[in-house]
């Protein structure tokens, strides 16, 4: 890579980076591991800079960044079913009811990491519901009952939120 795409490269994540970490954190619900996801992705994405820096680099990043969420599930998973005797435990967030956008957070913690990629695919993202099932490597009706349930467990979560999540 020459001095002038790393300059081009540079410019790109410093300019995009805020957006791009929100995402991440979103997805992860945890800033250490929403910068672990976000460091990854760009690791990934830097040696193929020179072929996607002229289409979609954000688009690229941001698919790079859910599928390697979605994999980092999966591994958590298997990890989850091969220890034997360890429990789940319960963490809340103790400034939960402060204001709606807290308590929002809060309740996408708790949510299944299928659901929240879900949910943050399709209300934050403002993505289709046939983008989401290829991004996350699932049919359509999966999406739609992943979103499906973690609405209605976000509306149990918030009873008295007035959540816009209806498409």
């Amino acid at each position: 890579m020459d001095d002038d795409e790393r300059a081009v490269l540079a410019e790109f994540v410093a300019s995009r980076a805020p957006a791009l970490m929100r995402v991440a954190y979103l997805l992860t619900g945890d800033r250490s591991s929403a910068e672990d996801l976000f460091q990854s992705a760009l690791a990934k994405m830097i040696p193929k800079w020179r072929s996607i820096r002229h289409s979609d680099p954000e688009g690229y990043l941001r698919v790079v960044m859910y599928r390697e969420q979605v994999s980092w599930w999966r591994r958590l998973r298997r990890r989850r079913n091969m220890s034997i005797g360890a429990g789940d435990s319960v963490v809340t967030d103790p400034s939960a009811g402060t204001d709606l956008r807290l308590a929002l957070r809060a309740a996408l913690c708790q949510l299944p990491p299928a659901q929240r990629a879900v949910v943050v695919l399709r209300y934050y993202e403002d993505l289709p519901e046939a983008e989401v099932a290829e991004l996350l490597d699932c049919s359509v009706g999966t999406v739609r009952s992943r979103t499906h349930r973690a609405v209605s467990r976000l509306r149990q979560l918030l009873p008295n939120a007035e959540l816009e999540l209806q498409r």
